[in-house]
């Protein structure tokens, strides 16, 4: 090996310096000076070290409890089915990589309950995961089971699943009050953003109560912030200067940096413990179906914009009947929010629970009103039967097996309803509805719930071996 000139030339000098440093050491302690350590600050040096800010000690407080998701899926249940895959990398069936058939994902969680292991994070960070796996700051690793998850709020439950004997001790985060959040008030999050653990970003709340549309659903009453969330920042709460958790970090708006949304900490108690105790959290409704507002029948009820929705259906003995609701009227308003469309009036109502009390903004005709009402639970057998109404089957109750994706088997089917125009028969395998899977009943219940106000839907069913994408009109 050439040793560089440059190097050779530093050499002398920093053998020089080390002996300096020796003998400066050895002359200190003949003299009886102490030679100076590297030790750390007494702890009291170290509370009043103006390098440990506020956000230093939220991180060194929190940061424990923040864990790295390790989410493994098959391939076929990834955005990119494995056919396709196959197709568009030019291989035949079947001759797939061991590489290809599983895919792994990363995401962010937060410990609630130290003693018995319960994490929380978003329903789309571990969404068809067959093995989960949480990875804590100091190094412990623990594999995880679904407790529950709720795709439309999209927040699920984990359990660690610790070792028998001695249980290992576990931080946990400490939960705040979302309701108190101030605009402007500094915050910080806590993630695993692009596989980079536990990395803190800080910025402030810029908004509340804001409302996302994705792909996928509409998420409404959300904590905007400008504290840089990231892919893989999912699943991570988000800070205030107290170190208590006020929001589950959940998406950064794409189109432009200091966009980032969590779902507020109010939201994720209120229905951690029907998560925990049936693994589902049971919707509710008012009773009601609409559609979007048309610019003819803005102008009919004399808005000066275009938005809200047309009642449809009022259904009987519902909440929407009893308060007098009527098809016809135009649902303007949700508690403080302005309803936009269906689909946000839908995503409103994710934000209430059995027994609260709803305030409605209708109008009919010009004359505006208001009513206050208490919505129904919409539970299996409510959902069950408004979906044979609605759509014209229902399932069996088994998810099929033996597929290459699984599916739930058609049941009954209600003779010239919509699954009976569209050519639906018993023994049928729908796989999925508009952009969600239905690999079992509950799947198809959520989305029906999603779903319940659309005239027409995109299913994917498979007969005898093939698989259809249908078209059916409602």
């Amino acid at each position: 090996m050439t040793s560089s000139p440059r190097l050779l030339f530093l050499l002398p000098l920093f053998t020089a310096l080390l002996c300096a440093g020796s003998l400066a050491a050895f002359s200190q302690a003949q003299s009886g000076v102490p030679v100076k350590q590297n030790a750390a600050a007494p702890a009291a040096a170290q509370s009043d070290n103006p390098r440990r800010t506020p956000v230093v000690r939220v991180v060194e407080e929190a940061g424990p409890a923040v864990v790295s998701i390790v989410s493994a899926r098959p391939a076929a249940q990834t955005p990119f089915a494995m056919d396709q895959l196959q197709r568009f990398l030019g291989l035949p069936d079947g001759q797939q990589s061991q590489k290809q058939a599983t895919t792994r994902s990363l995401g962010s969680g937060v410990i609630i309950d130290g003693a018995k292991g319960y994490v929380l994070t978003n329903a789309h960070v571990i969404s068809g995961a067959a093995q989960i796996t949480a990875r804590l700051h100091d190094g412990r690793e623990f594999q995880a089971s679904l407790v529950g998850a709720d795709p439309d709020i999209d927040l699920a439950v984990l359990r660690l699943e610790l070792p028998k004997g001695p249980r290992p001790t576990l931080p946990q985060a400490r939960m705040g009050d979302s309701s108190e959040l101030m605009i402007g008030e500094p915050v910080i999050a806590i993630g695993n953003p692009f596989g980079l653990s536990h990395t803190v970003t800080t910025g402030v709340i810029s908004a509340v109560n804001r409302s996302v549309r994705t792909k996928q659903t509409f998420i409404a009453g959300l904590i905007q912030t400008d504290a840089a969330i990231n892919p893989g920042n999912s699943g991570g709460p988000l800070l205030n200067i107290l170190g208590q958790v006020v929001g589950i970090n959940a998406a950064v708006y794409s189109k432009g940096e200091g966009l980032g949304f969590a779902i507020p900490i109010n939201n994720a108690r209120r229905v951690l413990e029907e998560l925990i105790a049936t693994g589902r959290v049971a919707h509710i409704w008012l009773g009601l179906l609409g559609e979007n507002m048309g610019q003819d029948q803005a102008a009919y009820f004399g808005l000066d914009r275009l938005g809200g929705m047309v009642v449809t259906d009022v259904l009987p003995k519902t909440p929407a009947e009893a308060a007098g609701i009527k098809p016809g009227d135009a649902l303007l308003g949700i508690g403080d929010y302005t309803v936009q469309d269906k689909s946000q009036f839908l995503a409103l109502l994710l934000n209430y629970s059995r027994g609260d009390t709803i305030r409605v903004k209708l109008r009919r005709g010009r004359a505006p009103f208001e009513v206050t009402l208490t919505p129904q639970v919409l539970d299996r057998q409510a959902s069950l039967a408004l979906l044979g109404w609605r759509w014209g089957f229902t399932p069996t109750g088994a998810a099929a097996s033996g597929l290459p994706v699984a599916g739930v088997i058609v049941g009954e089917v209600r003779a010239n309803g919509p699954g009976a125009r569209l050519g639906l028969k018993p023994g049928d395998v729908v796989l999925q509805v508009g952009s969600s899977r239905t690999a079992s009943e509950a799947d198809l219940l959520g989305a029906f719930y999603r779903y319940q106000m659309h005239t027409t839907l995109i299913l994917s069913v498979q007969r005898g071996g093939q698989t259809y994408n249908v078209r059916m009109k409602i």
